[in-house]
């Protein structure tokens, strides 16, 4: 049997943890740059506030009935999610959790009796709220699709499940597959849908009775056919090992305003390799390849006219590594390249590729000076950085002023990283 366990609304259940007062009022968190509602708690929903929307086009919605606005605050997500996967795993077992997203992960609960699934589940969620704080639903089914149908349905119904549901004879399955329309099956996007619904399939039960041949003419292959048998109960999409490793890294943000200056790609630019080189230190791992892109508005200032295109420059370098330094001078030369005077950029971003372990590096001849792979002034910083979720310590071409950040206008104090900024009872 798989289990997931999925927070509820989890940004806003994590600005609602150190604001109590807005227990059972409407709250919504904003994407990067305070753009779009990413999350939303059922107040909100119950008034008509739409997800993924232009905050700008609920703004008069919102104000009228005094919803709780916040800017994303990803150093407190972080680390709230980091302390609900610990959670799961001194539960469950290290190997036994796969941290599918920052607030999702599915559990291997295979060697739990099937009678005492919905104790076991009912643990899960009562003890990571304890110990968290963060409100989860937990489903429990014989393969990942069908526990993401169970967990669907234990949010629809909250008073009814309380938030938990374990489907695992044919009855329940059929009824649960019934009452599940195949938009809202897990790997089965819009375009299928729509193909689906012209074909006289509308819920999970009906394209589950689809033969596996039908599958692989209709619905891509093996990708379909895996749907349809984990549909009926078959594990065909297996446990991911936590500690597998990325085959490219990458660092993308949008800017906080339109930039026009070449000295503020190159600080964006320095910025997101070193996130970048962070991250493949993280899993022991040296780089190849760094490309560098940005995203542009062709257009002079004056008036916004969203009309983006990319621009891509990369370069191999003479030996793969992991060193921040030596990926920031090998992408900067990249960023000038990109510039062009008097356009507007919107986003930049760095990509990493051509990953391998750190311990197998195939060395340059015509390399005079080695750069040193385990250096422990990188270690000490990644340290410093990881312990306040930000990067506190950082390289001068990074910027000090940084005016092309992403906005952020309504964010929360960051309680659970920052001295200066913890909660405070009175």
């Amino acid at each position: 049997m798989r289990a997931i366990v999925d927070c509820n609304s989890f940004y806003c259940s994590c600005e609602r943890l150190f604001r109590p007062d807005l227990r059972e009022k409407p709250v919504v968190v904003l994407s990067n740059n305070d753009g779009c509602i990413v999350s939303r708690t059922d107040e909100a929903k119950k008034l008509g506030v739409g997800m993924a929307a232009p905050y700008y086009q609920n703004r008069e919605l919102i104000e009228k009935n005094e919803v709780a606005v916040f800017s994303s605050n990803y150093h407190l997500y972080g680390d709230l999610s980091m302390r609900v996967m610990d959670t799961l795993r001194e539960l469950a077992g290290e190997d036994r959790v796969e941290v599918y997203s920052v607030d999702e992960a599915f559990l291997d609960l295979s060697t739990i009796p099937a009678d005492t699934l919905t104790g076991m589940a009912t643990t899960l969620k009562e003890t990571v709220e304890q110990w968290t704080g963060i409100a989860v639903s937990v489903g429990v089914g014989p393969s990942k699709v069908l526990s993401k149908v169970a967990n669907r349905l234990s949010k629809k119904d909250k008073k009814g499940t309380r938030g938990v549901l374990v489907i695992q004879s044919p009855e329940q399955i059929r009824e649960a597959l019934e009452r599940t329309a195949v938009d809202d099956l897990w790997g089965v996007g819009r375009q299928y849908a729509m193909k689906l619904h012209h074909l006289g399939i509308d819920n999970g039960w009906q394209l589950r009775n689809m033969p596996e041949e039908w599958a692989r003419k209709h619905m891509g292959g093996v990708v379909g056919v895996r749907l349809i048998r984990e549909l009926n109960g078959i594990p065909c999409i297996p446990m991911k090992d936590p500690l597998e490793t990325k085959k490219m890294i990458a660092t993308t943000r949008m800017f906080g305003k339109p930039v026009f200056e070449l000295a503020e790609i190159r600080e964006a630019i320095a910025t997101y390799t070193a996130r970048a080189a962070e991250k493949l230190r993280r899993q022991f791992s040296v780089a190849g390849t760094i490309q560098v892109y940005v995203v542009t508005n062709d257009t002079r200032k004056g008036p916004y006219e969203y009309n983006p295109q990319s621009r891509w420059q990369y370069t191999h370098l003479a030996e793969a590594t992991d060193d921040t330094a030596t990926l920031i001078r090998a992408a900067l030369p990249l960023a000038e390249k990109l510039y062009q005077p008097g356009l507007k950029y919107l986003k930049g971003g760095v990509v990493l590729s051509g990953l391998v372990p750190a311990d197998a590096i195939q060395s340059n001849l015509f390399v005079q000076e080695h750069v040193r792979q385990d250096n422990p002034l990188l270690k000490a910083v990644d340290n410093i950085n990881f312990s306040y979720r930000s990067d506190v310590v950082k390289y001068v071409s990074s910027g000090l002023t940084r005016n092309w950040k992403m906005r952020q206008e309504l964010r929360s104090k960051r309680f659970t990283t920052r001295w200066d900024e913890l909660y405070e009872i009175h």
